[in-house]
C-alpha cells in the first residue's frame, strides 16, 4: 500500500491526483489488476470526472454547495456538517482497472482528491492488486 500526502488550500477543493495515481501505479509494477483509493477522513472524499476543462471543476464545486450549504441549522458542534454531507454523497473509495501499468480512465477522466473542510493535510491510500 501507498500513501499520498495531499495538503488542500481551500475549504472546498478538488484536487486532480490523476498523475500521482498514475505514478504510484506505474511504480507498483503491476501490469495487469486493479487499484483502490480510500480516504480515511469523514470529511473528504475520492471522485473521477472530467479533468480537461477546469469549469467542469469550478461547476461541481459550485453545485455541491448549492445543495449542502455551509450553514443551514446543522446540530453537529464542529460546525462541519455540510462537510460530512458532501463526504458520503461523493464516496472515500472507488476502484481503477490496471491495464498495462496504467490506470484505465477514459480521454477526458482524471482523478480527483475532494476536500470538503479545508485547508488541510489529507491522505489517500492506494493498494495495488494483480491478477
Amino acid at each position: 500500500m501507498k500513501t499520498l500526502e495531499i495538503k488542500t488550500r481551500s475549504q472546498v477543493e478538488m484536487v486532480d491526483i490523476t498523475s500521482e495515481v498514475r505514478r504510484v501505479i506505474a511504480e507498483s509494477g503491476v501490469e495487469r489488476g486493479a487499484a483502490t483509493l480510500f480516504v480515511p477522513h469523514t470529511t473528504a472524499a475520492v471522485t473521477i470526472n472530467e479533468n480537461a476543462d477546469p469549469d467542469v471543476v469550478r461547476d461541481m464545486v459550485m453545485e455541491l454547495n448549492r445543495m449542502v450549504p455551509f450553514d443551514d441549522g446543522y446540530r453537529h458542534g464542529e460546525g462541519n456538517s455540510a462537510a460530512h454531507i458532501k463526504s458520503s454523497l461523493v464516496g472515500v473509495s472507488l476502484w481503477l482497472i490496471v491495464e498495462n501499468g496504467r490506470p484505465l480512465l477514459g480521454t477526458w477522466q482524471g482523478v480527483y482528491f475532494c476536500e470538503f473542510d479545508g485547508p488541510r493535510s489529507r491522505r489517500l491510500h492506494i493498494k495495488i492488486l494483480t491478477d
